[in-house]
């Protein structure tokens, strides 16, 4: 990545995810649960330009209405964390200026901040020279989110731990996924709560997934079969239309129908774009409903030199 240092400015698409596997294990110390996902990349992605500036500080332009651009987006904390730990926190850092395309729906249990901080990172790590390994990335991602060192590894791969510990795996075959978000956001912290008070144990992990643990490798065959998200009992009784949705693309054809995340999107699994687009259509006619098809797994984050967002892309 040392190459782009000389660039100014770059360009990077950060996707969104869906959890195929989200088990919600024990309460860790640090008052943290631990986890164990299967998570997946998805070619529903937002857009940003990263470029350094002769003017100092840290400025994010979004064209998502009411979104922070201040401290509270992970992007802004995700520049600061990067220029902290390349030491540019002398009297004249350089300034970074980022305009964020949103295209992900917001707290819908697809990562969009998440990835959109890796994004960051990967991006001034090309534009600074810092020559940062994944795992180097990773771990300046990690405090910034459970979800922030996925992407980092994407498109496909084990989550463990807190989320900080990520191992590549590779998912064989194609599939078309269709996102359905109803236009209301889960708070993640809420769904928590509402997980712990609803359940006596934790159940261990079953076999299968322990085989793909070890292995390193899943066929969506497999997948397909194996996919359950611990919140998705947890949240249902509460909010019912989950499970509408849930139904309706399986009815629409889907080989399989989850929540992702702690919510609110669900999403369905189907064969090839013909299906998916056929379900997209269906489920589209329900008013306040975003629905979105899309392959399955993305290139990894990485980026292109120049460019400014296109004037018909933002607002």
């Amino acid at each position: 990545m040392g190459a782009m240092g000389s660039e100014r400015t770059v360009r990077i698409n950060a996707p969104a995810k869906v959890n195929l596997v989200l088990r919600v294990l024990d309460r860790r110390p640090d008052g943290y649960h631990n986890l164990w996902s299967v998570m997946q990349t998805v070619g529903l992605e937002d857009e940003l330009y990263v470029r350094l500036s002769a003017r100092p500080g840290i400025r994010l332009q979004c064209d998502e209405a009411g979104m922070p651009t201040d401290g509270r987006n992970l992007v802004v904390r995700a520049a600061t964390a990067v220029m902290t730990r390349a030491g540019h926190a002398e009297s004249r850092p350089p300034g970074v200026e980022i305009p964020l395309i949103k295209r992900i729906p917001v707290s819908a249990g697809l990562g969009g901040g998440s990835s959109d901080a890796a994004a960051t990172i990967v991006a001034l790590n090309a534009l600074l020279g810092l020559g940062w390994s994944r795992e180097a990335m990773g771990s300046v991602g990690a405090p910034l989110g459970s979800d922030v060192p996925f992407f980092l590894f994407s498109p496909s791969a084990l989550v463990r731990g807190r989320g900080e510990d990520v191992t590549a795996l590779a998912v064989t075959g194609t599939r078309w996924i269709v996102l359905v978000n109803p236009g209301f956001p889960i708070e993640t912290r809420w769904a928590y709560e509402k997980l712990s008070a609803g359940r006596t144990a934790v159940q261990p992990l079953s076999e299968a997934l322990h085989r793909i643990d070890r292995s390193g490798v899943v066929s969506w065959e497999q997948a397909v079969g194996l996919m359950e998200n611990d919140f998705e009992a947890a949240l249902v009784p509460t909010h019912g239309v989950l499970g509408k949705i849930k139904q309706q693309l399986l009815t629409a054809g889907a080989e399989a129908a989850l929540l992702s995340g702690s919510g609110a999107t669900v999403f369905g699994v189907f064969r090839d774009q013909t299906a998916a687009v056929r379900a997209q259509q269906a489920c589209s006619r329900t008013e306040g409903w975003r629905v979105f098809a899309v392959p399955a797994g993305t290139a990894p984050l990485s980026c292109e030199a120049g460019g400014t967002p296109h004037p018909t892309s933002v607002g």
